[in-house]
């Protein structure tokens, strides 16, 4: 058996690779007490890429993060929850501006290594004032601890229900390097990119070339591949920043851990992108997709989106009814090359279709392992070696309740 390349760090945080501390407070954005604003800080200038969502409303925040990045180095983020800054016009502009240009004067790193990033109720001004007021208490609440990085992971949430983290550690040239990452996402999650904001750190040593295609490919592969209700926000944005305290030798692709090390960031990735579906808005249940045989990844990746992100698919995983009918209409319409002769469909283990063809099957057994809380559907297409593997969740009525009333 092969030996895993990263080993998981049981309790893992934010602040676990070298040189990185953070924090966060209630400064009045939200109407309730939790936290809603946040940074983190870099010892040193550290590499940094990043992603961003693909809506063509993009808020100001991330013109003002795509800015700084543009040298490939960061020191420091910080970050609101409870208002977007976004569709805010040219003052939404300056506000987000005016946040950067504070938190580096608080944080005392170089305004240009400073990213920005907001998630919230759409089409609001900040508060500048309260953004302020936070702003300049953030020096004191930053930490290298894990309670400054709970208070962190608890700052950026919006309709989560629960903070979202994971940390591995890999053995480069011989030296422990680590990888973490903290993120939001609850509604509007659809690939590419959806109302999520993450965060990853790391003390590798490698160049913002090697950790901008490392995070591009990564991407691909998790967080492109969740969805919860079909909607993209205009803030989404992944951040990656590595410090080079571990003190290895430069990673790039020709690195002999490379391997390694690319599967262990793609590992904290996959985890954070999980947990961002297991707690979509309302869900009782994630829910994965597994697509086989198909004629290339990215078809099956197409279609294993389609499936997904089925409203109808949704739906009967919540009311755990074994219609596979529903299933294979949606690999149907995915656009996708498919044999309507060839395909299998497992609910599980529970096989309900063999060669496009109904088999019987035990209905209370399917009912019982659709009414667990991580459910797999399996469709092999058997038309070709491509693969992949995407996440979401139920669509249940609190889904509708909590997006009826998201601003009041």
């Amino acid at each position: 058996m092969k030996q895993q390349a990263y080993t998981v760090v049981e309790n893992g945080t934010i602040v676990t690779p070298r040189g990185f501390a953070a924090g966060g407070l209630h400064c009045g954005l939200k109407k309730t007490s939790r936290n809603d604003l946040g940074a983190i800080r870099c010892e040193v200038p550290a590499t940094a890429a990043a992603v961003y969502t693909t809506n063509v409303f993009q808020a100001a925040p991330l013109k003002v993060t795509r800015e700084s990045l543009s040298n490939g180095r960061l020191q420091a983020v910080v970050v609101n929850s409870g208002n977007a800054n976004a569709c805010t016009g040219q003052q939404g502009e300056k506000d987000a501006y005016a946040m950067r240009s504070a938190a580096a004067r608080e944080l005392g790193v170089a305004e240009e290594d400073v990213a920005v990033a907001s998630t919230g109720v759409i089409g609001e001004l900040l508060k500048m004032d309260a953004v302020h007021s936070g702003i300049s208490a953030l020096p004191g609440s930053l930490g290298q601890n894990a309670h400054e990085a709970e208070q962190f992971s608890q700052a950026i949430l919006t309709t989560d229900l629960v903070k979202k983290e994971a940390c591995v550690s890999v053995v480069v040239n011989g030296k422990n390097v680590t990888i973490a990452g903290a993120a939001k996402g609850s509604g509007m999650i659809h690939p590419n990119m959806a109302t999520m904001l993450a965060f990853m750190t790391s003390d590798a040593v490698i160049g913002a070339e090697a950790l901008q295609r490392l995070l591009r490919q990564a991407t691909n592969h998790t967080f492109n591949m969740i969805t919860v209700d079909g909607d993209t926000s205009t803030n989404d944005m992944l951040v990656a920043m590595s410090s080079g305290m571990a003190g290895n030798e430069e990673l790039t692709t020709d690195h002999p851990d490379w391997e390694a090390f690319a599967a262990g960031f793609t590992y904290v990735c996959e985890v954070l992108a999980k947990a961002i579906a297991r707690d979509g808005e309302g869900a009782t249940k994630l829910v994965e997709v597994q697509v086989t045989g198909g004629v290339s990844d990215e078809s099956a990746q197409a279609i294993a989106k389609t499936v997904i992100g089925s409203s109808l698919v949704k739906s009967a995983m919540f009311g755990a009814d074994a219609n596979w009918g529903r299933i294979i209409a949606a690999v149907g319409r995915a656009g996708q090359p498919v044999n309507p002769d060839t395909v299998d469909i497992r609910l599980g283990d529970i096989s309900v279709l063999e060669q496009s063809r109904p088999v019987v099957f035990d209905e209370e057994a399917a009912l019982a392992y659709l009414q667990t809380d991580t459910v797999r559907i399996v469709v092999d297409l058997h038309h070709g070696e491509g693969t992949a593997t995407a996440w979401g969740c139920d669509l249940t009525y609190d889904y509708v309740r909590i997006n009826a009333a998201y601003r009041t």
